[in-house]
């Protein structure tokens, strides 16, 4: 299974991250100045649950390839409109999306955009911080 994670902050990052450490096959879509910051230092989690430092798979959106079985969408809300026309490339028949954004005021116009039968309502509770 082929995973997208949109955004390699707080959230992405740790999500994305935990999945890599279980062996599963995930690329960040991130902002050309994230992807260089990144490529240098590698992406690091610092957990009561353990630690984990990884060199992540990246692309911008500029790159394509083919389409994710899975997208997880972990943008900030404000970036929302813009990080939705960046998705549509990476986005297949059989993708299914899951949005970890605060609320769930975006689900309605993400199935609007992708259809209500590729968004899966995501929710999370996690405290995290990005160090840049």
């Amino acid at each position: 299974m082929r995973i997208l994670v949109l955004g390699a902050g707080g959230v992405g990052g740790f999500f994305g991250g935990r999945l890599v450490e279980k062996g599963e096959d995930v690329t960040f879509l991130v902002r050309s100045k994230r992807k260089k910051q990144l490529e240098e230092r590698g992406l690091v989690i610092r957990s009561v649950n353990g630690d984990f430092s990884f060199q992540p798979k990246l692309i911008t959106k500029e790159e394509r390839t083919s389409p994710f079985d899975v997208i997880l969408f972990s943008t900030k809300a404000y970036h929302l409109n813009e990080a939705i026309q960046d998705l549509k490339p990476f986005v297949g028949e059989n993708t299914v999306i899951i949005p970890l954004l605060n609320g769930i005021a975006h689900l309605s116009l993400l199935q609007k955009e992708f259809g209500e039968e590729k968004v899966i309502g995501g929710l999370c509770f996690i405290e995290t911080t990005l160090n840049d």
